[in-house]
């Protein structure tokens, strides 16, 4: 069927089509006065648009109001089953795969860890398959996928780049073997990207055209937002902050083979115990440290946590003088990335921040406010659980919904 000439009929139907689906998944069920009233379509406009979309299968009737005066009207949602789409976040630890209906509703997850030699092929096919057969689908039941990494993919060679800690992922073939081993379009994207996708759509972010998101787990890197789009440079290293030189450590030469920079070394977690060590902490106790539900975490990472909720229980003598020290570490970094781009927010993200809480926020906030020429906001941020998961299926659902809600053809 040809598409949709502008100013014609089918157009206009097509907008309001639109129109409509998209308050229903902000507001969700609605009646068709509702409708109408929201869209300012009559109510026999309305009423041929929703039957026109339950015809096609992408609204469905959902029950009546009920509880109102007068009589019951009938409610109208999006229909959760007229597309599916998954989402796997990829660490050193695991490969955990989710799959969402088209509301954004998880239906089911699987998580496959990391063993030696694991070919990242079959960890992936392997998560993915568990979290679709959990689901109750078929693999070709998924409209798209996005798959969250460390580094970036290079968009000249394919090859994963800032990332060397990434075991069985960098072959210069991974792509091309992992679109023949998957049947539907696959999307990848940096992992620290995604939790600011994830914020962006879901947390601290909403409403804001420019922010950066700072992310401290097993690497230290920054998520770059400017006018609304996410930007990711020439070979998608905008962002890998951990490369930066900072002051307070010497040069790190050949950054990419070491993987690490003076920023990570300063500020990275596997520097905490030995800070808190120097500064009369007791040292943290990794196999009881706080767990962050849906990010497992190396023993590093897990330290680290310990360390800093510790602290933050408690941000007096040695705890204090622990925080004090680590927000000046932050921010040392960070008054860079603010200098360069002056941001409207700071979303403070991954479980070594996070851990943190209040009192290692308003000490980074002031720290910075010393280092840099402007005075961002710096905000906690609210997808605590599964951030890089949220995101991939929110990246992935934002060009599906472009594509189901799209009734101009």
């Amino acid at each position: 069927m040809p598409a949709a000439t502008p100013g014609t009929p089918s157009l206009l139907r097509a907008m309001n089509d639109r129109a409509a689906l998209e308050l229903l998944l902000t507001h969700g069920p609605l009646s068709r006065t509702r409708i109408g009233h929201l869209t300012g379509l009559s109510k026999p406009t309305a009423s041929q648009l929703l039957a026109r979309l339950e015809a096609v299968g992408l609204v469905v009737a959902t029950g009546t109001d009920g509880g109102r005066p007068g009589p019951s009207a009938q409610l109208y949602a999006i229909n959760p089953r007229a597309a599916y789409v998954g989402g796997l976040d990829v660490t050193p630890e695991r490969v955990l795969a989710a799959v969402a209906d088209l509301t954004g509703t998880v239906v089911a997850t699987h998580e496959v860890p990391y063993t030696e030699g694991a070919e990242a092929v079959d960890q992936v096919t392997e998560a993915l398959g568990g979290a679709v057969k959990a689901a109750g689908l078929h693999r070709t039941d998924l409209r798209r996928v996005v798959i969250g990494t460390p580094g970036a993919f290079d968009p000249q060679t394919g090859r994963l780049r800032y990332a060397s800690h990434l075991p069985g992922w960098h072959s210069p073939t991974l792509l091309e073997e992992l679109a023949a081993a998957l049947p539907m379009p696959v999307e990848y994207e940096n992992d620290v990207n995604l939790a600011a996708v994830a914020e962006q759509r879901l947390g601290a972010a909403r409403g804001h055209e420019d922010f950066v998101l700072l992310w401290n787990e097993e690497g230290l890197g920054a998520a770059l937002v400017l006018g609304g789009r996410l930007h990711r440079g020439w070979t998608g290293g905008a962002g890998e902050v951990g490369f930066l030189p900072v002051p307070g450590r010497p040069l790190v030469r050949q950054v990419t083979r070491a993987n690490s920079g003076g920023y990570q070394e300063l500020a990275g977690v596997e520097g905490l115990p030995r800070l808190a060590a120097e500064l009369g902490m007791e040292p943290a106790d990794a196999p009881g440290a706080p767990e962050i539900p849906g990010a497992p975490h190396g023993p590093e990472v897990a330290a680290a946590v310990a360390l800093l909720t510790r602290a933050a229980a408690a941000p007096e003598g040695a705890h204090l003088r622990f925080l004090q020290s680590y927000a000046t570490a932050l921010a040392t970094g960070l008054a860079s990335v603010v200098a360069v781009l002056d941001p409207e927010i700071v979303v403070l993200s991954g479980a070594a921040i996070s851990a943190g809480g209040e009192p290692l926020r308003a000490l980074l906030e002031a720290e910075l406010a010393e280092l840099a020429p402007s005075r961002p906001r710096l905000v906690p941020g609210e997808v605590r659980e599964r951030p890089v998961l949220h995101g991939a299926l929110e990246s992935a659902l934002a060009a599906t919904r472009d594509e189901v809600f799209d009734t101009s053809g």
